[in-house]
């Protein structure tokens, strides 16, 4: 079965390789290597800082996967194809620091025995072949949405490294994909047995950490406490789920492999475990009071703000999602916990990134710009700083600052095009003109849009 499940992938890779040269108009050289040189120009350019304005008349200069310069629209550009943006805004990629490719956020007003459903997807070379199509597929449509580099906190086996390696290798159209493939649970815990492995003590959770890093992981993700629909009781939701030695344990080993610890926390006891035993980044989050402020600030963690999951069933008519009197009620604890979090950490110095926890019910891999609004509206930021969250703010967080995430010579070749000024309105995000990434360029990207999605979130953008 493997060795079918390989020629299955092969045959998929020549033809997503094919289509990936008549999409960017690329070629080869002598070596067989992609090398292109273009010259954007008539461009009003965003370069991702946190004091960035409008700059216009500017022209950016990519050789192969790089910028090279940024110049005036004036300077000459030999051996440059050209590329005239009509006054488009030009910015930094977005980048993404809470994925899950195995979904696809269609909403859902039934829950699904996930686990199950993995383990069917999983069990032969044909299935596992055809599930790994569909998550490079989910990647591509980050990519298509504008985002430009995403962080994996929790995947099917080893689909997220192999869809970052091929991805690298241009085998398919991609961000680029700090991965974490499974997480790490707990029996009963959050995600166990779909995205993430229960692991019933310490050695079997040290064993799956060993089994990352032979994947070649990038990070590790944990699964602290339960979620929202892990909750049995109102009022119950981020119920402490793994135990601190637990925690502990992985954070100790993991950090000693040099790899960062990014833990799913919903509950102010969890997030404190997790701070207290060497976690790294708290994922969603939850209110603060001076102790947990007195943590992170020990600890040097950020916190993850993921608007996006909660919304639906904090806000939403439970008749359009589904949930139930217990669901909504937990939802909204959560979701004012995640508000609350990123709000006293914005007043406390201590660092905010963004990500969309993307694949929950009514949460699509392009629609990564919504949580830029929401952070905005909620939080009370303004446009230019979530803007400066959602690219070089979240690059250094991801440790990628000094690879993207700004406009800048000597930097990856990741960026976006609208035609009109996200710093007065961050609808304009929602329509590209162009996305580039490492090099690579989409012209006008049209992710086929869920209608529904579309009809029951828009007016919380307002």
């Amino acid at each position: 079965m493997q060795e079918a499940e390989e020629k299955t992938t092969d045959v998929f890779y020549r033809f997503r390789k094919r289509d990936i040269l008549k999409e960017n108009g690329l070629r080869r050289n002598g070596k067989g290597r992609i090398r292109m040189k273009r010259a954007y120009f008539n461009c009003i350019l965003l370069d991702g800082t946190e004091q960035m304005e409008p700059v216009a008349h500017k022209m950016v200069l990519v050789d192969g996967e790089k910028i090279t310069a940024i110049v005036e629209d004036t300077a000459p550009c030999e051996g440059y194809e050209k590329v005239d943006l009509k006054s488009g805004y030009l910015m930094p990629g977005l980048i993404n620091l809470h994925v899950h490719l195995a979904g696809n956020g269609k909403p859902s007003a039934k829950p699904r025995d996930n686990a199950a459903l993995v383990r069917r997807i999983l069990s032969n070379g044909l299935t596992r072949a055809v599930a790994y199509r569909l998550v490079c597929s989910y990647a591509k449509l980050e990519l298509l949405g504008g985002v430009t580099t995403i962080r994996t906190v929790g995947g099917l086996a080893d689909f997220d490294t192999r869809c970052r390696d091929d991805a690298a290798k241009g085998k398919i159209l991609a961000p680029r994909i700090l991965a974490a493939n499974e997480g790490i649970s707990v029996p009963g815990g959050h995600m166990a047995g779909s995205v993430a492995v229960a692991a019933h003590n310490n050695a079997e959770a040290l064993a799956q950490l060993r089994r990352a890093g032979e994947q070649g992981v990038d990070l590790v993700k944990l699964m602290i406490t339960g979620g929202v629909l892990d909750a049995t009781q109102k009022g119950t939701p981020g119920e402490l789920k793994m135990k601190p030695e637990t925690v502990r344990a992985v954070c100790d080993e993991a950090h000693r492999l040099g790899y960062p610890v990014a833990a799913h926390t919903e509950s102010p006891e969890g997030v404190k475990v997790a701070l207290e035993n060497g976690v790294d980044s708290i994922e969603h989050g939850a209110k603060m009071d001076e102790e947990t402020i007195r943590l992170y600030k020990e600890r040097g963690a950020f916190v993850c703000t993921t608007i996006s999951p909660a919304l639906p069933y904090a806000l939403f008519d439970p008749a359009i999602s589904g949930a139930s009197e217990k669901d909504q009620y937990n939802g909204r604890i959560v979701f004012d916990g995640v508000v609350e979090s990123a709000r006293t950490a914005l007043a406390n110095g201590i660092p905010v990134g963004l990500g969309n926890d993307v694949g929950c019910p009514y949460v699509t891999q392009y629609d990564f710009w919504r949580e830029l609004c929401y952070f905005h509206k909620y939080c009370g930021v303004s446009n230019q700083f979530a803007l400066y969250t959602a690219t070089l703010r979240n690059a250094r967080l991801a440790g990628v600052g000094d690879v993207t995430g700004s406009i800048e010579a000597g930097k990856s070749a990741d960026f976006i095009v609208t035609r009109k000024n996200p710093l007065d309105d961050l609808t304009a995000l929602r329509q590209l003109e162009l996305v580039v990434c490492r090099g690579r360029a989409v012209h006008k990207p049209a992710p086929k849009r869920n209608k529904t999605v579309d009809a029951q979130l828009d007016p919380y953008l307002a």
